[in-house]
């Protein structure tokens, strides 16, 4: 389980643990004839989708899709649980070949970027690239990640995934793993791929924590970003809510799983972290009972916060969503059991003309068991997600330079 994907700023804490306003279906009026948003352009979405955002009129002509209705497959995608459960183990798993290319940061951390082999021979310079960012304890190994990642290959795109520190094996240099708020490692990829590729428009797209990271540096990095374009999926958005969440009744089984990919890949590299002062809890990280206790002994140490509400407090990407300012694409499942809906930040979304949000009312975590690839192949969103990245990618301008 622990490579499955059942992956998981100033505050007060006050705020932070407010839960979001679902608001009513305001922003959208359901006739027998047609769908039409409150500005009164036409919406060909199918109203088994809840659709909002300050860009959504902007980027509802991308898709070709969302007119249809979002369809669970049978049995499996009606409960949230078994959804989740069965993408994480039962989804079919892509071949692709990687090509490893390891960087090292300035305080001398190591991210492992996985590219897909070949393509750096194969395809034109100016081919739009989509970095992938996986979620808590995920990496290019997992059926999600490859799947997108197939199917932007087989537009032309070439693609790169970035994992995290210590994830898919990567090698770890300092006492520092997979956080949720460190943006200077995405700051890091972004500017290498840029570098590397000056001629070519970059995007990326991020799943659960991934995404929270993603959307953490696209807020907080906005006056430098250099992506053309982005998509959240399965964000958690606010991580006091989330932690809550994780502990209640069946959602006990995820936080179990999740902490035990993140015990297993801390002893790798415990002894890293042996030989750092005494604040680190080494025998709570080795054998931690829940994600909170994992990071209130490594995760909030490592980056200098007093204790894990403060560290969760400040790691919650709904705080920058409205600084957000290039196009981003939001997918929620309104049952997600690990990203739950109230903590997605409609407001923000909605005054932000630069963002969309698309909740289905299905789909669990990392799911959406749903589509003609049912139940066994790519998740619903692919499609979807293809279909924004190519609109945005038809109508980006070329980077001037690196």
């Amino acid at each position: 389980m622990a490579t499955s994907p059942l992956s998981l700023t100033s505050k007060p804490p006050s705020i932070t643990r407010l839960r979001h306003q679902r608001p009513p279906l305001t922003t959208v009026r359901v006739s027998a004839a047609t769908v039409t948003t409150t500005t009164g352009m036409p919406d060909h979405h199918h109203p088994s989708l809840e659709i909002t955002g300050g860009g959504a009129d902007r980027f509802l002509p991308a898709f070709n899709t969302l007119h249809l209705p979002y369809k669970p497959f049978p049995i499996i995608g009606w409960n949230r649980h078994l959804e989740t459960i069965f993408a994480a183990f039962f989804r079919n798993v892509p071949e692709v070949k990687y090509r490893r290319e390891c960087l090292r940061t300035q305080d001398n951390g190591t991210i492992a970027l996985d590219w897909v082999f070949g393509d750096h021979r194969s395809l034109p310079s100016d081919s739009p690239i989509l970095i992938l960012l996986p979620g808590l304890t995920g990496g290019s190994q997992d059926s999600y990640v490859k799947h997108m990642l197939v199917k932007a290959k087989s537009k032309g795109w070439r693609v790169v995934v970035f994992n995290s520190r210590g994830c898919a094996n990567s090698p770890v240099t300092t006492p520092q793993l997979q956080t949720a708020s460190f943006t200077a490692d995405t700051c890091h990829v972004v500017d290498h791929v840029s570098s590397r590729y000056p001629k070519a428009s970059i995007y990326a797209v991020g799943w659960s924590l991934g995404g929270n990271i993603l959307v953490n540096y696209l807020g907080r990095e906005h006056h430098r970003c250099s992506l053309s374009g982005a998509v959240s999926l399965c964000n958690p958005f606010n991580l006091v809510i989330a932690d809550e969440n994780l502990r209640k009744g069946f959602n006990n089984i995820y936080d179990r799983a999740l902490r035990g990919g993140l015990s297993r890949t801390f002893d790798k590299h415990a002894s890293l972290f042996e030989e750092m002062h005494d604040e680190y809890n080494v025998q709570a990280g080795l054998n931690p009972r829940t994600v909170r206790e994992y990071d209130e002994a490594i995760t909030r140490v490592s980056l200098g916060y007093k204790s894990v509400d403060e560290y969760y407090s400040n790691s919650c990407s709904c705080h920058v969503v409205k600084h957000v300012r290039i196009p981003l694409l939001c997918i929620q499942a309104a049952n997600d059991p690990i990203a739950p809906i109230e903590a997605t930040p409609y407001s923000d979304i909605k005054d932000n003309p630069n963002c969309m949000l698309i909740v289905t009312p299905q789909g669990g975590h990392l799911g959406w068991v749903a589509g003609d690839d049912a139940p066994f192949g790519a998740p619903w969103t692919d499609n979807v997600v293809i279909e924004f990245l190519e609109h945005m990618q038809k109508n980006a301008s070329k980077p001037e330079s690196s």
